[in-house]
């Protein structure tokens, strides 16, 4: 196996294995992401119940509002039938008082009800805040766990990243594309092995040519099915 050859094949156990790193970080940002939207969603119960106790207490106000006015006028009505003088009038006004005071029950009645409502929706506030409390710590911890792994991760990146510019300052850019390409193309796998006569990369029969090649080639060989770079298994295939 020639020098190229050695270095592109260590180069991509090095990539497989940052593929490997990078994915596991993915995942563990994903963990953080969706403990992030829970908390998010618990947030925004909090604050549409609030919203909701805001909007009945508003609805509150103007009932109370509206009380206020028939009280008044009923005020207005009875001084009014002190100066009645005719029973005909006396009776309008009477029915007038009646109507109001009918008002005024359902309108207290109403304003009860958003006063249970009210009441409801903060005890309801103050269950779901008591598990955002819960919620809130169990999501600080785990994020704290996860961020440590992450930070392992990125450690080990950063070795093998080092050592990766080290090795591939050593190949031609030509040499690089064609194996970066490759990796894209071919599932991450650009460089494999030939046993047996065969591609071990699209498992296809080899001419007996181009396999025995391998044993003595400098230059390199690919296969002629996949494209991919071929490599016999060898005890001098160690890169010093």
């Amino acid at each position: 196996m020639g020098y190229n050859m050695k270095v592109l094949e260590k180069l991509q156990q090095i990539d497989h294995g940052l593929d490997a790193w990078c994915g596991e970080k993915e995942g563990f940002l994903r963990e953080i992401a969706v403990l992030q939207e829970r908390l998010e969603a618990v947030h925004g119960a909090v604050s549409a119940k609030q919203n909701e106790v805001n909007e009945v207490e508003q609805e509150k106000k103007v009932l109370e509002e509206n009380l206020a006015e028939e009280s008044d006028n009923i005020a207005r009505s009875e001084v009014r039938l002190k100066d009645i003088k005719t029973q005909k009038e006396y009776q309008a006004v009477s029915k007038e008082i009646s109507a109001a005071k009918k008002i005024i029950a359902e309108l207290e009645e109403q304003s009860l009800q958003k006063v249970i409502r009210i009441d409801e929706l903060k005890a309801e506030i103050e269950t779901v805040q008591e598990n955002l409390k819960l919620l809130e710590e169990n999501t600080a911890s785990q994020t704290s766990e996860i961020q440590g792994k992450i930070e392992k991760l990125e450690a080990s990146i950063g070795v093998d990243m080092a050592e990766r510019e080290m090795m591939v300052k050593s190949l031609h850019p030509s040499l690089l594309n064609r194996y970066t390409k490759l990796r894209e193309k071919r599932q991450g796998l650009a460089v494999v092995e030939a046993r047996n006569g065969s591609c071990l990369g699209c498992n296809m029969n080899l001419p007996p040519q181009v396999y025995n090649n391998l044993f003595h080639a400098e230059d390199l060989i690919a296969c002629p099915h996949c494209q991919r770079l071929l490599f016999l298994r060898q005890q001098d295939n160690d890169i010093n």
